[in-house]
């Protein structure tokens, strides 16, 4: 008798020691569906890490090819100028040309061909597109890049008119 009368007031304790009016709830699974949040967050930080890193690789690429269309575009003197001594400048549609051809070699074209007032500085602008690999439409960008190249003549050393 003594025995039954025991676990009854253990029972009774244990009912007490619970807040009123809550039922007793596990938290199994808690840490699970916060593991399950962190995870989506973490991926979606890596797949931004990994596109900004590829948009900065091609606005670097681009920008070297605007310089490069440039240099090319840079070499395309006004020969009949040179030999009137008019000076040492570029004929600006060849400048357009070269710097077109330089770029048609990586599927590019010149948004826009600068010149100089003095014709010795040609500036080309180059417009390509960035499709991120992880973030999809959610990340597409034009990106501009721009390079210039000077016209400089000399035997001994550069001079610039």
């Amino acid at each position: 008798m003594r025995a039954g009368l025991v676990s009854r007031l253990e029972g009774r304790r244990s009912r007490l020691r619970r807040p009123l009016g809550r039922p007793r709830r596990s938290d199994r699974g808690a840490v699970s569906l916060f593991v399950a949040i962190c995870a989506v967050h973490l991926v979606f930080v890596i797949a931004i890490v990994v596109d900004v890193g590829g948009r900065l690789r091609v606005a670097e690429r681009t920008d070297a090819y605007a310089q490069e269309a440039a240099r090319v575009g840079g070499q395309q003197l006004d020969q009949a100028a040179v030999l009137q001594g008019k000076g040492v400048k570029v004929k600006q549609e060849y400048v357009e040309q070269a710097a077109n051809a330089y770029l048609g070699l990586y599927g590019l074209k010149a948004a826009r061909v600068d010149f100089s007032a003095d014709g010795t500085v040609v500036t080309v602008t180059v417009q390509s597109d960035f499709r991120p690999v992880l973030l999809g439409k959610l990340g597409e960008r034009k990106v501009m890049g721009k390079g210039s190249a000077t016209l400089v003549h000399g035997v001994e050393k550069a001079e610039t008119d």
